[in-house]
């Protein structure tokens, strides 16, 4: 998980994204290999009279690439919020999906996360935004700290 903040004349941001190990090119080389090994295995193994195991090689191919999908998929994900002119806007993507919020700092209520797995709530109205699910739990904690400071400086 990595998490910047910027502040510059009042306007106070920060970014919330998921640390991913792999850049996309090493994950479509990744995924590549292990393709091309399984299905040399299956090959060979149905060129020597086991065609049974090219068929699971095939499943296994199937299964590797959803996973792949699926990975590629949600590594770009990241929340962003900016603490602007009395409006706090958090940005939300998930799946390739933009979601905008914004909230009206005065109104707005900071929940820290109760229990260990929680995300941090941005409650305004009947508008409630929860953030921080890439963070770990002493980060969720110190950004609800934060953005309380903010809001309230």
């Amino acid at each position: 998980m990595k998490r910047d903040w910027q502040s510059t004349m009042g306007r106070r941001e920060w970014l919330l994204k998921r640390n991913c190990s792999l850049t996309p090119r090493q994950t479509v080389a990744a995924w590549a290999v292990l393709v091309a090994l399984s299905l040399a295995i299956g090959l060979f193994c149905a060129w020597h009279g086991a065609p049974y195991v090219l068929v699971f090689s095939g499943l296994e191919m199937a299964a590797v690439t959803a996973a792949f999908v699926i990975y590629s998929r949600h590594a770009t994900d990241f929340d962003r919020i900016v603490l602007d002119s009395g409006t706090l806007t958090v940005e939300q993507v998930r799946g390739g999906r933009v979601q905008q919020y914004c909230l009206p700092a005065t109104w707005l209520r900071v929940t820290a996360p109760a229990r260990r797995r929680d995300p941090i709530r941005l409650a305004a109205g009947a508008v409630t935004v929860e953030v921080g699910l890439y963070l770990l739990e002493g980060e969720r904690r110190a950004l609800a700290l934060e953005l309380r400071q903010a809001l309230a400086g």
